[in-house]
């Protein structure tokens, strides 16, 4: 598969387009099904949230009436207008997985791709399951290469990589053979998008990032599938993906991207999020928990905290000072390792009742806040996992220090099936109630043996 003589596109479309779906490991697909759960649960829980009713109402005003479920909302969309409000829904609180080594939201895009066309398309559970791994991988193989520099130089990895990933998973869902798949990625590169802008205040455009990349991957899919031709290059390309966003020093390792395509399963390394945060905030939390805990602390008693943290990710969560230090609404206080830290330290927890509108007036906090600086982490594991640091100085000249190398949630710091069923359990019951999340649940986790997808839209409209 990893000829050299053909493109990037070519290999990675006939892994999308020939991959068994009786041959998926028994631990692929589980973790797959519990994935999905993770992010039907959020899903029902941004839906109680203003940005869901905003953008529910907007896609209504400018929309046709459809047939494709919605994640906790009673109305249906177009299937297109669909997928891009379950994006919102799901990657909305950034309580999502993330893909370490791309940087990459992964379910937040194949999720709504896989529902909307598997539903549409009459698949079964066992054939979206496949097309949402077929997503993971190729958003894990094609990320892989930036290697962190598409923040550096402001792009949101899941709106683009994304993107590919979906078109793939949609080429698969709706029958396409690989050379239509790898025209599919070709014309996915004209779609591709997503910035780092609403950094500076709080704009709500990333949550519409990866909803935009299964709405751009199923319709290059779409019009590749009936005979559209994209660029054969879009990877490696004098202005393919890598070369126009990350410049002409990107090295492509073809080899590296493509080994063991079928064999390994990225799903493995998609890690959960124990904190509703950006990821490179999670080893700060951790560490200022664990403080926290210690015998005899005191948060009262703290003169100045010391953030250490790897230089690329400054710019995402220490920066623009103003707005992090006094965050104005969630998302900025979601991408403040100021405030992230303070309100650790001083709750002792850090969930969705920290971004509410009373935590982020908190005087307590905020003055807390303001004591922590930040400095490069010369021991940071950056992209490998989120590292972190905190020395926490005290007023009687003590210091505590406490270091996370590996952040919770990963393949190598795994949280337990448990600890993600009452994740899901805790999101999914803001929307509806117990009885409806524990069907919900049950139709998910049995995917794989269900001959369509009718039992989980069926416990999706049941609330």
């Amino acid at each position: 598969m990893n000829d050299t003589a053909r493109p990037i596109a070519r290999c990675l479309a006939e892994f999308a387009a020939t991959q068994p779906a009786d041959a998926l490991p028994a631990a692929a697909l589980e973790r797959a099904q519990l994935n999905i759960l993770d992010a039907v649960g959020l899903g029902l829980a941004a839906s109680t949230y203003e940005f869901a009713e905003r953008t529910a109402r907007g896609l209504v005003a400018i929309g046709d009436t459809g047939r494709s479920p919605l994640l906790g909302r009673r109305e249906r969309l177009a299937l297109r207008d669909a997928m891009l409000l379950n994006g919102v829904l799901v990657h909305g609180l950034d309580f999502d997985d993330t893909h370490g080594d791309s940087v990459t939201h992964c379910s937040a895009s194949a999720l709504p791709l896989v529902l909307g066309v598997g539903h549409a398309r009459g698949a079964s559970g066992r054939d979206v399951l496949l097309a949402y791994l077929i997503a993971l991988e190729l958003d894990a193989r094609i990320g892989r290469v930036a290697r962190g520099t598409l923040q550096r130089r402001g792009w949101h990895p899941t709106g683009i990589v994304g993107a590919f990933g979906c078109a793939g998973a949609a080429g698969r869902l709706l029958g396409a053979d690989a050379h239509a798949i790898a025209h599919a990625f070709g014309v996915t590169l004209s779609m591709a998008s997503g910035n780092l802008e609403f950094l500076a205040d709080g704009a709500w455009t990333k949550r519409l990032h990866p909803g935009w990349a299964a709405v751009s991957g199923y319709t290059a899919a779409g019009l590749a599938h009936a005979g559209f031709i994209g660029p054969s290059l879009p990877f490696e390309g004098r202005f393919g993906l890598f070369r126009m966003l990350l410049g002409e020093e990107v090295v492509i390792d073809r080899d590296a991207m493509l080994a063991g395509l079928g064999e390994s399963w990225a799903v493995h390394d998609n890690g959960f999020k124990p904190w509703p945060a950006c990821h490179f905030l999670h080893a700060f939390i951790e560490c200022a928990l664990d403080a926290r805990a210690a015998p005899g602390f005191e948060p009262a008693a703290i003169e100045r905290i010391e953030a250490l943290i790897h230089a690329d990710e400054i710019p995402i969560v220490c920066e623009p000072a103003a707005a992090k230090l006094a965050p104005r609404n969630a998302y900025d206080a979601q991408f403040s390792v100021y405030y992230a830290v303070a309100a650790s330290l001083l709750r002792g927890r850090f969930g969705l009742a920290e971004l509410d509108d009373d935590a982020l007036a908190d005087p307590a906090i905020r003055a807390l806040a303001g004591r922590v600086s930040y400095r490069a982490d010369p021991l940071s594991d950056y992209p490998q996992s989120y590292s972190g640091a905190l020395v926490i100085h005290l007023r009687d000249g003590r210091r505590i220090e406490r270091r996370q190398q590996l952040n919770r949630g990963t393949a190598g710091n795994p949280i337990t099936r448990d600890d993600v069923l009452a994740k899901y359990r805790d999101n999914a019951c803001r929307a509806v109630s117990e009885s409806v999340a524990i069907r919900i649940c049950e139709a998910v986790l049995t995917l794989d043996t269900a001959p369509t997808l009718d039992a989980l839209i069926a416990a999706l409209e049941s609330a």
